[in-house]
C-alpha cells in the first residue's frame, strides 16, 4: 500500500498548487481590474493644485493684465507724443533780453461749477542767442509751451489773481536777468527756421526707460509666478506617479516570492 500512497499525496499536493496559482491570477486580474475601474487613466489626470496655488495663479494673472494696461496707457500717453514730437538737438543758449508783455493774454478760468469766467496772466518772452551758430530765438519752457501759446516762455494756471501771476513772472525774469552771458543748456531743432527754443524735453530718454522697464518687469514677474506654479504642480504629478509604481512593483513581488517558497519545500 505504501507505493501507491506516495503518488496520491503528490497529486494532491499537486493539485492544490495549481489551485491555488489559479487563485492567485484571478485575484490579481480583479484587483487590476478595480484599479483600472477606480482610477482614471494617467493622461487624463488634472494637475494636483491647493489653495495657495490658486492664489499665486491669480497674483500672476493679475500682475499680467496690469502690466498690459500699463504698457496700453503709456503707449497713448507718453510714447506716442514722444515719437510724434519733433527731435531736438542740445545746444548751449545765452539770455540776451527777457520782458513782460503789457497786454496780457486771455485765458479761462475754471474753479468750479459756480465759477467760471475769463482772465489774463502776464506773458513772459525770453529771448536767447545759440552760441554755435549766433542765431536769435524765442526761448520756451517744453513742447507743450510752444503748443499752447508761441509767444511766451510759459503758460501759468489761470486763475483771477493778476498780482500773484506777475509775481511768477517777475521772479522766472529776475532768475534769466541774472544769467545774462552765462550758457546754459537748451534744445534746439536742426532742420527747422523755427526761432523757438525749449529749455526743456517733457519726454526725455529717462521717462521712456521707466514706461518701458516697469511694465516690463510687471509682465515678467507674473509670467515667472505662474510658470512656478505650474512646474511645482507638474514636479507633484510626477512624484505621485513614481511613488504608485514603486508600490505597484513591492506588491506583485511579495506573492512570487511566496510561491518560489513553497515551492522549493515540496
Amino acid at each position: 500500500m505504501q507505493p501507491f500512497s506516495i503518488p496520491v499525496q503528490i497529486t494532491l499536493q499537486g493539485g492544490r498548487r495549481r489551485q491555488g496559482r489559479a487563485a492567485f491570477s484571478t485575484s490579481g486580474r480583479k484587483s487590476n481590474t478595480d484599479h483600472t475601474d477606480g482610477d482614471p487613466p494617467d493622461g487624463h489626470k488634472k494637475l494636483p493644485s491647493s489653495a495657495g496655488e490658486d492664489r499665486a495663479m491669480l497674483l500672476g494673472f493679475a500682475m499680467m493684465g496690469f502690466s498690459v494696461l500699463m504698457f496700453f496707457l503709456f503707449g497713448i500717453t507718453i510714447l506716442k507724443p514722444f515719437m510724434l514730437s519733433t527731435q531736438r538737438e542740445e545746444a548751449n543758449c545765452t539770455a540776451i533780453h527777457t520782458r513782460i508783455t503789457d497786454d496780457g493774454t486771455d485765458c479761462a478760468v475754471l474753479c468750479g461749477v459756480d465759477c467760471q469766467g475769463q482772465g489774463r496772466y502776464p506773458c513772459l518772452q525770453v529771448f536767447v542767442n545759440l552760441t554755435h551758430s549766433g542765431q536769435k530765438a524765442l526761448l520756451h519752457y517744453n513742447e507743450e509751451a510752444v503748443q499752447i501759446n508761441s509767444k511766451c516762455f510759459y503758460t501759468p494756471k489761470c486763475h483771477r489773481d493778476w498780482n500773484d501771476l506777475l509775481h511768477s513772472a517777475l521772479d522766472i525774469k529776475e532768475f534769466f536777468d541774472h544769467k545774462n552771458g552765462t550758457p546754459f543748456s537748451c534744445f534746439y531743432h536742426p532742420d527747422s527756421q523755427s526761432e523757438d527754443v525749449i529749455l526743456r524735453k517733457k519726454y526725455d530718454q529717462v521717462v521712456i526707460f521707466h514706461c518701458l522697464f516697469w511694465p516690463s518687469v510687471t509682465l515678467l514677474g507674473g509670467a515667472l509666478i505662474v510658470g512656478m506654479v505650474r512646474l511645482t504642480q507638474y514636479l507633484s504629478l510626477l512624484c505621485e506617479k513614481y511613488g504608485a509604481a514603486l508600490r505597484d512593483a513591492a506588491g506583485g513581488r511579495g506573492p512570487d516570492m511566496e510561491q518560489h517558497r513553497r515551492s522549493r519545500e515540496i
